[in-house]
C-alpha cells in the first residue's frame, strides 16, 4: 500500500476490535453520511451529496458521536470516480493539450510560492514550528505530510487536522461561490445517466477498467493507485473508442457519500478546544490559497483565453477526488481539471521528500 493509500484509508486511529462491533457503525456512520447529503440536495446545493455528508459526519465528530470512516470501501468508490474522470479522455482532447502546457508549467509554480509563503506567514503569525509549517502548508499531499511529520516526530494530529480543514473550506466555499455569485443549479437529473441505461457489456468494461487499473497501479506503488489506476485504464479505453459510457449518477452520488464521510471522519477524536488553532490555520490558509489561486487563474485567462472557471478550480488547493467532482458538478471540463490535480499531487510527492532532506536533515523515525 502506498503512503497516500496507507493515510487516506485510516481517518480514524485504526482500532483491533472484531469486525462485528465495526461493521455496525460504520454503517451508521455512512446512513448519516446519506441523510445529510439528501438533506442537502433537497436543498439544492451543489455537490450535495458530497457537502452534506461530509458536514454532517465533521458535526457529529465534533459532538462526540461514535463514527468510524468508511476504510477499504472508500478505495472501492474511488475506483468508480477514477473511471468517470478516465471516460472524459475522448479523442478531442488531443486538440486542446497543448494548450494546457502553459497553465501546468504556471501550476507548479503557483505551488511552490504558495507554499513558501504560508510557510513563513505559519511561522511568523501563528508561532508554528518551520517543519510543521512547511508540512502544513504544503497544498495537497495529505497522506505524504503525515507521513513525513510521523518520521520528524511532529505533532500528526495537528497537521492532519490543518489539511482537512483545508480540504473541507475549500470543498464547501467553491460549490456556494457557483451557487450565490454564477447562479449555478444542480440539474434535475444527473448527466452520468442512470444503471438502467447502462448495457452489460459496457458495465463489464467499466468494472474492469476499475479493477485492472486499481490493482495495477497498486501493485506498481503508484499514488492514489485507487483514482489514478482506473482512470489510466479509462481513458485507454474510451480514447480507442471501445465505449463511451459512463458510470452511472447512483455510484458517483454514492462515492460522493463515502468520500465526504471519510473527510468528516477525520474529526473523530478532537476535543472541541483542541479544534481552535488548527482550524483556524487552515481556514485562513486555504482562504489565501483560493484568493491566490482566482488570481492566477484570471491572470492566465487573460493570456491563454482558457476557461477562468476550470483555471480556479485546477489551482484551488482541495483534494484531487474532491475537485473533480466539483468539476463534473459544475459541468467544467473534467479531464482539464483532473489533468492539473495530478501533475500538483504528483510534483508534490516527488519533491517534498527531498525538500525536506535538504532543510530538516535525515528523518529520526522510519515509517513504513
Amino acid at each position: 500500500m502506498s503512503a497516500y493509500e496507507e493515510a487516506e484509508d485510516r481517518p480514524d486511529k485504526p482500532d483491533n476490535r472484531d469486525w462485528k462491533q465495526r461493521a455496525p457503525i460504520m454503517v451508521a456512520t455512512l446512513l448519516w453520511g446519506a441523510a445529510g447529503g439528501w438533506l442537502f440536495s433537497l436543498a439544492g446545493i451543489p455537490l450535495a451529496w458530497m457537502i452534506g455528508a461530509m458536514m454532517f459526519t465533521a458535526g457529529l465528530a465534533i459532538f462526540g458521536v461514535r463514527l468510524k470512516g468508511p476504510g477499504k470501501s472508500r478505495a472501492i468508490m474511488i475506483t468508480v470516480l477514477g473511471v468517470m474522470l478516465g471516460s472524459a479522455f475522448t479523442p478531442e482532447i488531443l486538440e486542446h493539450a497543448t494548450s494546457w502546457i502553459v497553465s501546468i508549467a504556471v501550476l507548479l509554480i503557483f505551488v511552490v510560492i504558495v507554499t513558501a509563503f504560508l510557510s513563513w506567514g505559519f511561522q511568523r503569525f501563528a508561532g508554528m514550528p518551520k517543519r510543521e509549517a512547511l508540512l502544513a502548508a504544503t497544498p495537497g499531499g495529505f497522506g505524504e505530510m503525515i507521513l513525513i511529520a510521523e518520521s520528524y516526530g511532529i505533532d500528526v494530529r495537528s497537521i492532519s487536522l490543518i489539511h482537512a480543514t483545508r480540504v473541507m473550506f475549500t470543498v464547501m466555499l467553491i460549490p456556494f461561490y457557483f451557487r450565490i455569485f454564477e447562479g449555478y443549479t444542480p440539474p434535475t437529473e444527473s448527466p452520468m445517466g442512470t444503471i438502467n441505461d447502462l448495457g452489460l457489456s459496457d458495465g463489464a468494461i467499466l468494472a474492469a477498467c476499475a479493477t485492472v487499473g486499481y490493482l495495477g497501479a497498486k501493485r506498481l506503488g503508484i499514488p492514489a493507485a485507487a483514482l489514478l489506476g482506473p482512470m489510466f485504464i479509462s481513458a485507454i479505453v474510451h480514447f480507442m473508442g471501445l465505449t463511451t459510457a459512463k458510470p452511472p449518477g447512483e455510484l458517483v452520488n454514492l462515492a460522493q457519500i463515502v468520500i465526504g464521510t471519510n473527510v468528516g471522519c477525520r474529526f473523530v477524536g478532537v476535543e472541541r478546544r483542541q479544534l481552535i488553532n488548527p482550524v483556524g490555520v487552515g481556514i485562513v490558509g486555504a482562504a489565501i490559497t483560493l484568493g491566490l489561486a482566482m488570481g492566477a487563474a484570471s491572470l492566465l485567462h487573460q493570456t491563454t483565453q482558457l476557461d477562468y472557471h476550470a483555471l480556479w478550480i485546477s489551482f484551488a488547493p482541495g483534494g484531487l477526488a474532491e475537485m473533480t467532482l466539483i468539476s463534473l458538478a459544475m459541468h467544467i471540463d473534467t479531464a482539464f481539471v483532473s489533468t492539473h490535480h495530478i501533475v500538483r499531487i504528483l510534483f508534490i510527492v516527488m519533491s517534498i521528500s527531498v525538500v525536506t532532506r535538504f532543510l530538516f536533515g535525515k528523518p529520526k523515525h522510519d515509517v513504513n
